[in-house]
């Protein structure tokens, strides 16, 4: 069982013990954290929703990330996966919430933001946390660690840690 699999299995028995579910804000992963999730069989009992927002437009439309965001501070910023993880619990009415927003590359990397910048948010309930993240590798690698970290945040949350401890 690879590492996403095993996340989202353990993370499905501590939501369904809390009776909670999570939703996924996801940009550079393209459902790939959804994906994993609904690996796990009966994940419907703790997975409510999730959002593929490739194109800012979409951002802006389905999570209702302010447009000027993205002129201001860019995509793959923080503030703008704080706007998508609240867009998506608002939407959801989950208690957990994760979005994602990077540049995998090969190309659209900047001297500020290079191929393998990753935002990633975490919401439970009111409380929001955001981490930068530096991958390595080629596009699918800096994907599949998208996808392990951003599972990696909902279990600690689930568990009552800080999506970036442990």
């Amino acid at each position: 069982m690879d590492a996403s699999t095993s996340l989202s299995a353990e993370l499905g028995q501590h939501l369904l013990a809390l009776g909670a579910q999570a939703t996924t804000a996801e940009s550079c992963t393209g459902g790939g954290i959804a994906e994993a999730i609904t690996r796990i069989a009966g994940s419907s009992a703790w997975f409510e929703a999730g959002y593929v927002t490739y194109s800012n437009a979409q951002k802006t439309a389905q999570l209702q990330v302010p447009s000027e965001l993205f002129e201001q501070v860019g995509a793959v910023s923080r503030e703008v996966v704080e706007a998508m993880v609240r867009g998506a619990q608002g939407h959801s009415k989950a208690r957990f919430a994760v979005a994602v927003s990077g540049v995998a590359g090969p190309g659209g990397g900047s001297a500020e933001k290079p191929v393998g910048t990753v935002w990633l948010a975490w919401a439970d309930g009111a409380q929001t946390f955001c981490r930068r993240e530096q991958f390595a590798g080629d596009r699918e690698a800096v994907r599949r660690q998208t996808v392990v970290a951003a599972l990696q945040g909902l279990l600690h949350l689930a568990t009552g840690e800080k999506p970036f401890q442990g």
